[in-house]
């Protein structure tokens, strides 16, 4: 029922996003608007799929994948590129190059964690965490020696390409990201049955026979594709702060109104939420404010919000 409902309240929403506003050209309105929902529903379920996944398999729902470092080295990058390139140069770059460059180093960059965790000695996945919290530090703090230095016009284009954007995304590139997403989604899908089992925890998932090492490292190297590919297409919600505010909102408004903890149900309905909320918001902004703001520092505000009030509620405990 609460998912027919989620779905429902998806599907007004679509509409309202692709109608609302609508002058002069409808071909190109439509054509322009749909490009821009499915990125936004790209990247939602995306990133509502692999903050619940991430959750799970940690133990812990305050934790997001952004905790690994994957938005700072994004923004490294894109401050790498405009330092060493220029905005002119870096104009003149093929999309698809880009996107590879930047999908595959983050993607790099967690594999080579995960090798770390799982090879050789045994490692927690605390441990994991905390390494990939030292290394967003150090990216963010080598992103501002440079920002500290690039020429101030530089800068200006640097911050446009800091923050999630749905309106330029190239088609092509919209047409990979979504191939390898939800191939990436179906896979995770087929894992379900075994994230009901993590669930319980390290040892009791041992006891019922999983085999815990190989399948975290293979749900976890799947969800950093995932986190990768669609912070490359539109840039990360939340800037690059070490919580990704938006997966922590969706996952857990996802906990509270799905019955039941069978990720077969919540998995669905975290991704009709993400989507609900980012293209209700990416409306708002549009239509009521003028794109006078970004979605994500929304999404950053209510998000700060809820993780403030679970933290509190933690302590009462």
């Amino acid at each position: 029922m609460v998912l027919s409902l989620l779905a429902l309240a998806v599907l007004v929403v679509a509409a309202a996003f692709m109608t609302v506003g609508v002058k002069g050209n409808w071909e190109f309105a439509l054509a322009f608007r749909g490009r821009k929902l499915l990125a936004i529903c790209v990247v939602a379920s995306a990133i509502a799929i692999s903050t619940v996944i991430f959750q799970t398999i940690a133990g812990n729902r305050i934790l997001t994948p952004s905790i690994m470092g994957f938005d700072a080295l994004y923004a490294l990058l894109q401050t790498c590129f405009v330092f060493f390139l220029g905005s002119a140069r870096l104009a003149s770059v093929d999309n698809r190059l880009l996107f590879a460059v930047e999908t595959l180093a983050m993607l790099a960059f967690s594999l080579a964690l995960y090798r770390w965790l799982f090879l050789g000695a045994r490692r927690g996945l605390q441990v994991l965490l905390l390494v990939g919290v030292v290394f967003g530090l150090l990216f963010r703090g080598m992103m501002v020696l440079l920002q500290r230095v690039i020429d101030p016009n530089e800068f200006v284009v640097l911050q446009d390409r800091l923050f999630a954007s749905f309106n330029g995304v190239a088609p092509d590139l919209l047409g990979i990201a979504t191939l390898v997403i939800v191939a990436v989604s179906l896979a995770l899908w087929r894992l379900r049955g075994r994230l009901d089992v993590l669930l319980l925890g390290r040892d009791q998932a041992i006891n019922l026979g999983l085999d815990y090492r190989r399948t975290v490292s293979l749900i976890l190297i799947l969800v950093s594709l995932q986190v990768c590919v669609a912070t490359a297409l539109v840039g990360p919600l939340n800037g690059f702060e070490p919580v990704s505010f938006f997966g922590l909102l969706v996952a857990n408004v996802a906990y509270l109104l799905v019955p039941g903890f069978r990720h077969a149900h919540v998995l669905v309905g975290a991704a009709l939420i993400g989507i609900l909320l980012l293209a209700g918001g990416q409306l708002v902004l549009e239509q009521m404010l003028g794109f006078g703001s970004a979605v994500g520092i929304v999404t950053e505000f209510i998000g700060g919000v809820l993780f403030i009030v679970m933290l509190l509620r933690g302590m009462a405990r």
